[in-house]
């Protein structure tokens, strides 16, 4: 793998003390540059998988002022996206839009459906500053990559971005939803290699993105399944930066 700095499109901030000094000793030991960060800790890990296997929501909030205050303080090599909760009235997002770069919504951890109507309205305020919107889907009806590229073909020009290539790590199923729709990227942690490279074969490196999903994965796992996948160079500049410069717009 080339030796420039690798861009992390997804890893989290956990609610802890120090979380902020190990997310940057991890990024620098691996080689990563920067990385955007969304809150993690909205709920505790035995809750979430429960929720993901058989329903459930939250109502609470992400801790995005932890988010913003370790983005500004990185000076800018954290970028802080806005955890949305979409039990809250979506004002809340629109006064706040202005301080982060992007928009994360998870039906896993608050139990929107993306065909919900608290879900379009957060994303119409998205389409209206020019935020990319970061998804973790499901496999009920109403939170599938399914739902999601129904979403996107109402807001053509809004960039939304699948989550670990789908629901399951073999979830070839998802990719094949999202390929019709050209403003639907996907994130490659936690899925198996063969996804990540069915993923750039089916939608273009031009449409894949590096992720590690730190804390719960090690940036070196994530790191080496890229390696694995063998990409020519103009391909591996995309995934692991390129991408990622495109959609916060900036040169890369």
């Amino acid at each position: 793998m080339d030796r420039k700095p690798v861009f992390d499109f997804h890893a989290r901030l956990a609610p802890r003390p120090g979380a902020y000094e190990k997310m940057l000793a991890a990024m620098d030991s691996a080689g990563i540059g920067r990385a955007v960060i969304s809150s993690g800790g909205v709920v505790d890990l035995d809750t979430l998988a429960k929720q993901i296997m058989v329903g459930g929501h939250v109502r609470g909030d992400a801790d995005n002022d932890a988010v913003l205050a370790a983005g500004t303080r990185s000076g800018g090599r954290l970028v802080p996206f806005f955890f949305a909760n979409p039990h809250r009235d979506p004002q809340y997002y629109r006064e706040r839009a202005p301080e982060f770069r992007g928009l994360e919504l998870s039906p896993a951890v608050h139990g929107v459906p993306l065909t919900d109507e608290r879900t379009v309205a957060l994303v119409e305020i998205a389409a209206e500053v020019g935020h990319s919107v970061y998804v973790v889907c499901l496999g009920a009806p109403g939170f599938t990559a399914g739902d999601l590229a129904v979403l996107a073909e109402k807001f053509p020009d809004v960039t939304f971005v699948l989550g670990h290539c789908g629901f399951v790590g073999v979830d070839l199923y998802s990719l094949n939803r999202i390929t019709p729709r050209s403003n639907v990227f996907t994130e490659i942690s936690g899925c198996y290699t063969e996804v990540a490279r069915a993923a750039v074969d089916r939608l273009g490196a031009g449409r894949v993105l590096f992720g590690t999903e730190y804390p719960l994965q090690h940036p070196d796992v994530e790191l080496a399944k890229v390696r694995a996948l063998q990409l020519d160079p103009e391909s591996l500049h995309e995934v692991i930066r390129g991408n990622a410069h495109r959609i916060l717009g900036e040169e890369s």
